[in-house]
């Protein structure tokens, strides 16, 4: 009998799998034998995310897409289908986080920059893999995953932020109406909830050493986490381990919210 966690055969699309906690998702799915579509903004770097999934020797591709322009969303997805047949999994990774100037003198840019990407971008990422999963459902061919990849500043206060924490908190609520509609389908989603990771968007953050006093001591495991710590969280929704498993809200944060 095949592994439980043997993902031989199924393909997961990940934006903003370049780098981060989306490789690091990346790296783990290739490793279970999945094959691996990359969607990014910069094509250096998909191109160095696609050597170091090299190694594991399953298919990758890799896409430079903007996931704020809807048409770009589209075509990319139609050409992932085309290369690889079926999307399995649909990783809505991709975002960014600009910290603002104080609410009262936000700039409707600013707001808007951010929703164009770290929800509008999910929104048409989605829609185009559910769409895609629905219909294999109907031709027989049921099951898939939805995720997103929401933060920590969706459960908790983030002054100058207001911008980003609304698009991660409108993603806890996008993930259970997704569950609950497409759960006939064998359609399961979930969102994930980073606490403080050690990626290129927090890298100057950590750098800044009043931050790194006052916050790590209240990180119980006394580390940032880091992209490969969600590669294990990756593989068990993909597999079909999960099947029955929906609507869930994965903290990894390494304690950081309980302390």
């Amino acid at each position: 009998m095949p592994h439980p966690m043997d993902l031989t055969g199924k393909t997961a699309l990940i934006t903003g799998g370049n780098g981060g906690i989306g490789l690091g998702m990346a790296k783990g799915l290739a490793a279970a034998g999945a094959d691996i579509c990359i969607w990014g903004t910069n094509p250096d770097k998909n191109i160095a995310a696609a050597n170091v999934l090299a190694e594991f020797d399953t298919k990758v591709t890799t896409a430079t897409v903007d996931v704020a322009d809807e048409n770009a969303v589209n075509s990319a997805f139609a050409d992932t289908l085309h290369n690889h047949g079926r999307v399995d999994g649909c990783f809505a990774n991709a975002g960014i986080g600009i910290r603002g100037t104080a609410f009262d003198r936000m700039t409707t840019a600013e707001w808007e920059q951010i929703l164009s990407v770290n929800l509008y971008g999910v929104f048409y990422t989605l829609r185009a893999a559910a769409g895609h999963m629905k219909e294999r459902a109907a031709a027989g061919d049921a099951g898939g995953r939805l995720v997103t990849t929401a933060s920590l500043a969706a459960i908790s206060g983030q002054a100058r932020g207001e911008h980003y924490a609304s698009t991660k908190g409108a993603l806890l609520a996008m993930n259970k109406a997704l569950a609950v509609e497409y759960a006939r389908d064998s359609i399961t989603s979930h969102t994930l909830l980073p606490g403080w990771i050690a990626t290129e968007m927090t890298e100057q953050t950590f750098a800044n050493k009043k931050f790194h006093d006052n916050v790590m001591p209240r990180v119980p495991m006394r580390r940032w986490g880091t992209g490969d710590d969600f590669a294990g969280i990756a593989i068990y929704i993909m597999s079909d381990l999960s099947s029955y498993h929906t609507a869930e809200t994965f903290l990894i944060d390494g304690g950081y919210a309980n302390f």
